[in-house]
Formats: C-alpha cells, sequence, structure tokens
C-alpha cells in the first residue's frame, strides 16, 4: 500500500487545489440584484438594437478552418519523430495517408477554395 500513497495523496490534493479558487470568490461577492444596472443589457452604452442571432456571412467561416488546419498535420506528424527502422507497415501507410491529404489540400488550394471574393 505504501507504493500507491503518492498516487492517493495526489488523487486528495488536487481537487483540492483546483476546487478551491473556484469557491474563494463566492463570500466576497455582493448581490448583482441590488444593482439593477448589472442587469441590463450593455451594448457601448446605448440600448441593444436588432437581434443577437443574426446570420454571419459565409466569408468569416475560412478563417477559423484555416486556424483548425494545422492541428491534424502536427498529429499526422509524429512518425516522421521514429527512426526508419522502427516503423511498422500501419506507420508508412499512416504516413503516406497524410501525404495524400496534404496532397489535395494543395490542389484545393491552388485552385482558390479558400479565396474570397
Amino acid at each position: 500500500m505504501s507504493e500507491f500513497a503518492p498516487i492517493c495523496i495526489y488523487l486528495v490534493i488536487s481537487p483540492l487545489v483546483s476546487l478551491i479558487p473556484l469557491g474563494v470568490p463566492f463570500p466576497f461577492a455582493s448581490n448583482s440584484s441590488t444593482y439593477p444596472e448589472k442587469l441590463s443589457a450593455y451594448e457601448c452604452g446605448s440600448d441593444p438594437s436588432g437581434d443577437a442571432r443574426s446570420r454571419f456571412d459565409i466569408r468569416f467561416y475560412p478563417v477559423p478552418i484555416l486556424f483548425i488546419i494545422p492541428d491534424p498535420e502536427v498529429t499526422f506528424s509524429f512518425p516522421w519523430a521514429v527512426p526508419p527502422n522502427k516503423i511498422d507497415l500501419f506507420g508508412s501507410w499512416f504516413m503516406m495517408a497524410f501525404l495524400l491529404i496534404l496532397t489535395i489540400g494543395l490542389y484545393e488550394w491552388k485552385r482558390g477554395a479558400s479565396d474570397r471574393e
């Protein structure tokens, strides 16, 4: 049991370290119902105008997509960090699938798929 003591201590202390900072502000917080200004909508000091659920223009969507693309690329680049004599057949096919995805992406990029109007 002594070999599991550090794990048990960690399992007790880590929730405390996480939950104590969440609970500390509550005794010091004021009642927000006493301040009606805090409950009102704020839009640059003027009354809200228009619907908050308006549609976004389609031209804004490529921007987040361009930020999401490098994440899988990092995952697919891990087989290149392994020495070549340690990669099995699955790793080799994994690398080929990555190159295929990059080739398709390059083709779409050259066609102008990410260009804005």
